[in-house]
């Protein structure tokens, strides 16, 4: 595809995003609802943007772990939109929060609405407990959805947890202990450095604990004390004598983020001075699921090739780190090393560091981007991209502009 194929010129804008903080599952937001941390982050954005609710063409939201109904219905109300809003919920497990915000450009693209809030929400904390009957009407109750086929006779599991799956790419590519916990140790020290500086504050809404006076206000996942030497004593978590340990492994956590999602001349500019993602593409790929973690790279690569665009032209990369040598595997097959993966990938830190919200994962790394390219020229191009279970991959290729 011609470079000409970059330009912004009509495409749907992610002119505002806001997120809750970040709470490892169990801690300050496990006394609060999915549908109460969604309500926050929808009205967030609504009142930040100054969009006007009977604008909005409707709420698509990503949710993972939840008791299933219509989560996005059920936030729009609570944050007190209008009731002629419907609400979409998706599932794509991890990438459900950037697919949703995927679909909701793509909404907008087709014409069938001209703007929309879209994005993710998960509480593991109060994720329901999962059951299927059997036959004589008892239950049995199991941990994690089937993602694959099963086959008791393979060599190795079919659908394996997430976990066994990280140590097979690291294994394969190559990708030892030490790198894995350097890693790690950079997630946790850019994401400290940037709550100390005030990074994150543009993006963060409070949430209030139910029945209380406290207000969640700051991430608490970063470890200032960590070192490598902490890091080095951690057993293997998955695999006896692995390289994948608790300490280069994202934690589970709970919060939600959101988007605007405008179409071109719709609705409320972006604030004076600042940046806007302009959406150029999304692919989402499917790989061999028990290589799960490797779709993130897969989906990159159909997806810059599409738009011509070389890995190390991208400014700003948003990648969910579910496990550290599952995010080298990607950026080493991506071509990302050194220099380029130092600026662009996470300055921020990640969920290594932040901890991994399932289904809001997606839309935090677009949140992330969005806050990211206020910092940058118009015309950087920025990456959001994430892997999800059963072997599933989704990219999504922005670039930022400002003025409309």
């Amino acid at each position: 595809m011609p470079a000409a194929s970059r330009s912004p010129e009509g495409a749907p804008l992610i002119v505002e995003g806001l997120r809750t903080p970040l709470a490892r599952a169990g801690t300050e937001l496990a006394g609060v609802p999915v549908h109460e941390l969604l309500g926050a982050v929808l009205r967030g954005v609504v009142d930040r943007s100054a969009v006007e609710p009977r604008d909005l063409a409707d709420v698509v939201v990503g949710n993972a772990a939840g008791g299933g109904g219509n989560l996005a219905r059920l936030g729009a109300l609570t944050a007190g939109l209008p009731e002629r809003l419907p609400g979409i919920t998706v599932d794509r497990q991890c990438g459900s929060g950037l697919d949703a915000i995927v679909l909701a450009c793509r909404l907008v693209q087709a014409g069938a609405g001209a703007a929309y809030l879209a994005g993710g929400a998960e509480s593991v904390s109060t994720a329901p407990v999962r059951g299927r009957r059997r036959p004589d009407g008892s239950v049995e109750f199991y941990r994690r959805a089937q993602h694959a086929p099963r086959d008791p006779a393979a060599a190795e599991p079919s659908d394996p947890d997430m976990g066994f799956a990280a140590e097979t790419v690291a294994r394969e590519g190559g990708i030892g202990r030490e790198r894995q916990d350097d890693f790690a140790l950079r997630s946790h020290a850019r994401a400290l450095r940037a709550a100390a500086s005030g990074a994150f504050d543009g993006e963060l809404v409070p949430v209030r604990v139910p029945g209380t006076e406290d207000w969640v206000t700051a991430d608490n996942g970063p470890r200032p004390r960590l070192d490598a030497r902490l890091l080095a004593r951690f057993p293997a978590a998955f695999v006896p004598g692995g390289t994948v340990t608790a300490g280069n492994s994202c934690g589970d956590a709970d919060g939600a983020a959101a988007t605007l999602v405008l179409g071109p001349g719709c609705g409320p500019a972006p604030r004076e001075g600042r940046a806007a993602l302009a959406f150029l593409g999304a692919e989402t790929v499917g790989v061999d699921p028990r290589r799960l973690g490797l779709g993130a790279a897969a989906a990159a690569e159909q997806l810059l090739a599409l738009h011509g665009v070389r890995a190390a032209e991208l400014g700003a990369i948003e990648f969910n780190e579910a496990f550290a040598g599952q995010v080298l595997a990607c950026t080493d097959r991506l071509g990302l090393t050194g220099e380029d993966l130092d600026r662009a990938l996470n300055t921020d830190g990640g969920a290594l560091a932040l901890g991994h919200a399932y289904g809001a994962s997606g839309a935090v790394s677009v949140v992330r981007l969005l806050a990211r390219a206020q910092g940058l020229p118009d015309g950087t191009l920025c990456l959001a991209m994430i892997s999800s279970a059963g072997g599933i991959g989704t990219a999504a290729l922005f670039t930022t502009v400002r003025g409309r």
